[in-house]
């Protein structure tokens, strides 16, 4: 639809008659109640000087001021007042001690030193452990900025000591690591159920 000038005058005359956007729209046809008021805005023709709107501005000021209304009666009381005793105050409660948590968190090692062996690297089975050990003999030993999407991101090491290194090996299809990393990191559930009991 395109805002022909004889859509255009229809569309001023009608904003000038008072008429809403919505009643606007559905007399042009094929056009938005949104599409109309935006015309409006870019014509500059938001602020109507219509007479409807007008003529209530103009009632107002003829108007003299509302007096003010009366005081109200003020009804006597059926019942006398009742005295208001205070109510008892409670004793204050004894502080009571926050029980230690039995959750314990671990200990923070500040950067720099070396962290303690970690839990899971008890948990790797045996086999993984010694493919492992094996390929990471092989390793190419790649720094941080050295690694690609195509290379193993395992890390060995201790990162807060300049003795850190990843693997490097190509990684295996659609995985962050290489064969042997992947056999550690991406365990079947059922082998990982077995370590637990």
């Amino acid at each position: 639809m395109s805002w022909t000038d004889e859509r255009v005058e229809l569309l001023k005359k009608m904003w000038g008659e008072g008429q809403s956007a919505s009643q606007i729209a559905k007399e042009l046809g094929g056009v938005t109640r949104n599409a109309v008021i935006g015309k409006v805005h870019r014509l500059g023709l938001s602020n109507r000087t219509t007479t409807s709107s007008s003529k209530p501005a103009a009632e107002a000021k003829e108007k003299p001021a509302p007096k003010a209304p009366a005081k109200p009666k003020v009804q006597p009381k059926t019942e006398p007042a009742r005295p208001v005793t205070p109510e008892p105050v409670a004793a204050e409660a004894p502080a009571v001690e926050p029980k230690p948590s039995t959750h314990t968190r671990k200990q923070i090692i500040p950067a720099g030193q070396p962290l303690p062996p970690q839990p899971s690297a008890n948990e790797i089975p045996a086999e993984a452990l010694a493919k492992v050990n094996e390929i990471e003999k092989k390793a190419k030993r790649l720094t941080l900025m050295e690694l690609t999407e195509r290379t193993c991101k395992w890390p060995v090491g201790d990162p807060a000591t300049e003795d850190f290194w990843f693997c490097g090996l190509p990684v295996q299809q659609g995985k962050p690591y290489c064969e042997a990393h992947v056999g550690v990191a991406f365990q079947p559930m059922s082998s990982r159920r077995d370590r637990k009991r």
